[in-house]
């Protein structure tokens, strides 16, 4: 096939041999309209719609009983959700916990695992990461009474896209107290080598974390054997548990046990919590390192969402990832010839995540145009175009279909009409 041109036939004998074509129709997916954003927020599926619908029946049936009896008692939603998300990371379950949103994980976690002194004080990073956790590191600097300009080290990009993983381990050094890096990088898509990462980092006593946002649920990990100390991430981009979903946490078994470094009531162990004694017991789990009372009406569609992971197989849904990405990236080239697009993510497929990324001059206006076209791309500056085609809803016919429209906006220039900035949310 890579010596023929790509054809609609192409797209629709593709999807008649997926394994995972019945997952479509468990998602809401507005007629008409190819939604490649689900690397943003994922869509939702009659599962997840489910689940929370029983969460609010069990709140208008039991009250404040819901907690312990309901259908999904509150009380353990959080570990229960810990437990079905941990074989996506390769964990163990009392490593992991859905709690929070990223950026307030990520604190926790700073605040338990950077502990500066005079020797290791600074932290390693990068300058391609979303900028939230950039901020947090900052601020976890700050109050350590440390200067961010000095304490945090930042691995540069050649090209601007990519990092080089021989670059990060040659930053490191004695003065590294922890390690902070994206899984998947959120513009270009390049997937970071985690294990060999991890391992220079040890061999220097660096403690390390990622930030799995662009991963989990995309692609498989094995963050225990790994060694990797923490990890934080969303669940409303590829895990679908939709907008504002409840965060999650992994934290490694040797450091279980441990007091959290931002304590709080969910923090206890659970036995103990309405003990309501003011010295606190941390539970011997990831659970230790929540802090409030879990967003229930955030997490219960998770529940259904994680379902389907379940049935499908993190393995199986990699593997036509790569396949759909390689599909579009084929298309690309062979009909978007001639029109100034280039792909900036990585072709290898060990190096590659789960979006395209496209850069192109005139990007926010074709981000637009392919909107009118009732494409849903996902627009990030200066010049990035990125695409997904999620793997369980998200048909080869679909990605066919999408690279023709954008094929009819370039021909036709109709994105000229609009003007080349980003909306409010791009």
């Amino acid at each position: 096939m890579k010596n023929s041109k790509l054809s609609r036939q192409h797209a629709i004998d593709k999807d008649q041999k997926d394994q995972l074509k019945r997952f479509k129709q468990e998602f809401h997916i507005k007629e008409g309209t190819l939604y490649m954003d689900g690397n943003s927020l994922g869509l939702l599926s009659k599962r997840a719609e489910k689940t929370l619908l029983t969460s609010l029946e069990d709140w208008k049936e039991h009250g404040i009983e819901g907690w312990t009896e309901g259908e999904q008692p509150w009380y353990y939603m959080s570990e229960k959700l810990g437990e079905m998300t941990a074989p996506l990371i390769g964990a163990k379950k009392e490593e992991v916990i859905n709690t929070g949103s990223i950026t307030t994980n990520l604190h926790q976690l700073l605040a338990t695992f950077f502990n500066p002194d005079d020797k290791r004080n600074k932290i390693l990073a990068d300058t391609l990461n979303f900028p939230s956790d950039i901020y947090a590191l900052k601020s976890q600097l700050r109050l350590h009474g440390l200067d961010p300009e000095i304490h945090l080290i930042q691995v540069t990009s050649e090209d601007g896209r990519t990092l080089n993983e021989e670059e990060i381990i040659e930053q490191m050094n004695e003065e590294t107290a922890l390690l902070l890096l994206p899984s998947v990088l959120y513009r270009s898509g390049q997937l970071l080598d985690m294990k060999k990462i991890t391992e220079a980092a040890h061999a220097q006593g660096i403690i390390v974390g990622f930030d799995l946002a662009h991963s989990i649920g995309a692609l498989p990990h094995e963050l225990h054997d790994w060694g990797v100390d923490f990890a934080v991430w969303c669940t409303y981009k590829y895990l679908n548990s939709g907008p504002g979903g409840v965060g999650g946490l992994y934290v490694h078994e040797k450091h279980l046990g441990q007091a959290p470094g931002l304590a709080g009531w969910f923090s206890s162990r659970k036995d103990k919590q309405f003990d309501m004694d003011h010295t606190l017991t941390p539970s011997e789990t990831a659970g230790a390192y929540q802090i409030g009372t879990p967003h229930i009406l955030s997490s219960a569609p998770l529940l259904g969402s994680l379902e389907i992971f379940q049935e499908a197989g993190i393995d199986n849904i990699r593997k036509k990832s790569l396949d759909q990405t390689a599909f579009m990236m084929q298309l690309i080239e062979q009909e978007l010839d001639g029109y100034d697009f280039e792909i900036a993510n990585p072709r290898q497929a060990e190096r590659r995540g789960g979006h395209v990324s496209l850069e192109h001059k005139e990007a926010a206006r074709i981000c637009k145009a392919l909107k009118e076209k009732q494409v849903i791309p996902d627009f990030r500056a200066p010049n990035v175009i990125r695409l997904a085609p999620i793997a369980l809803y998200v048909s080869y016919e679909d990605i066919y279909e999408m690279v023709m429209r954008l094929k009819e906006i370039m021909d036709k220039e109709t994105y000229k009409k609009f003007e080349n900035i980003r909306g409010i949310i791009a």
